[in-house]
C-alpha cells in the first residue's frame, strides 16, 4: 500500500507524543538543579523584575537558551515538557512558600530594601552597589512629584525593583508622606 503526502499530514505516532524517552526521575533532578542554580546566580546579582533593563532581559533569555539543554536533556515528548515545566513551577511555588512562612528563609529569597537616601543626602556607596545613577534617582523622584532631595527623608531600593520614598515634613508644616514607585 502506496502512503500519500495528504496522508501522512494526518498520521500521529501517539507513543512519540506521550511516551518519555528520558527518565521522569531525571527531569526531575535536572529541573530542579538548574532551576536553584539559576535563582542563585540571579539572586546574587540581586536586581529584581522592577529594576530589569534590556541588558538583565537579555542576560535571562540568554541563560534561559544555555540552560535549556542541560535541564532537558534530549526529550521529545508532551509528558516530559509536562514534568519538566511542573517541576520549575514547583520550586517556584516552594520557594515562595519558604519566604513566607519561614523569616529568616525570606532572606535569601528576596533581598531587603537597600537605603538610597538618608535625610536628604544620596548614599552613593549604596547606589553603585545597584548600578543606580543619580539622575535615575533623581528621575525616579521627580515621577513621585518630589522636587528637591533635601525633602526626602528616606528612600529605598526595595526588593522588587521599586524605588519607595518617605518625604520629610512640608515647609508648610504637613505630615511625611511615603510612596512607591
Amino acid at each position: 500500500m502506496h502512503t500519500t503526502n495528504m496522508d501522512k499530514l494526518f498520521q500521529i505516532d501517539w507513543n512519540a507524543v506521550f511516551v518519555p524517552t528520558v527518565s521522569l526521575l531525571e527531569i526531575i533532578l535536572r529541573g530542579t538543579l538548574i532551576y536553584l542554580l539559576l535563582f542563585a546566580v540571579l539572586r546574587l546579582l540581586r536586581r529584581e523584575a522592577g529594576g530589569l533593563g534590556i541588558a538583565d532581559v537579555l542576560v535571562i533569555v540568554l541563560i534561559a537558551d544555555a540552560s535549556q539543554n542541560a535541564m532537558a536533556s534530549d526529550y521529545k515528548s508532551i509528558t516530559e515538557g509536562g514534568i519538566l515545566v511542573a517541576t520549575i513551577v514547583f520550586w517556584d511555588y516552594a520557594l515562595d512558600f519558604l519566604a513566607y512562612h519561614f523569616p529568616r528563609f525570606q532572606r535569601l529569597v528576596r533581598p531587603t530594601p537597600l537605603p538610597l537616601i538618608k535625610d536628604g543626602r544620596m548614599l552613593r556607596k549604596n547606589m553603585r552597589q545597584e548600578m543606580i545613577t543619580e539622575e535615575e534617582l533623581l528621575g525616579q523622584l521627580r515621577q513621585q512629584g518630589v522636587e528637591d532631595i533635601t525633602g526626602v527623608k528616606k528612600s529605598y531600593l526595595e526588593g522588587d525593583g521599586r524605588i519607595s520614598v518617605i518625604a520629610g515634613k512640608t515647609k508648610a508644616g504637613g505630615q511625611s508622606q511615603k510612596k512607591m514607585v
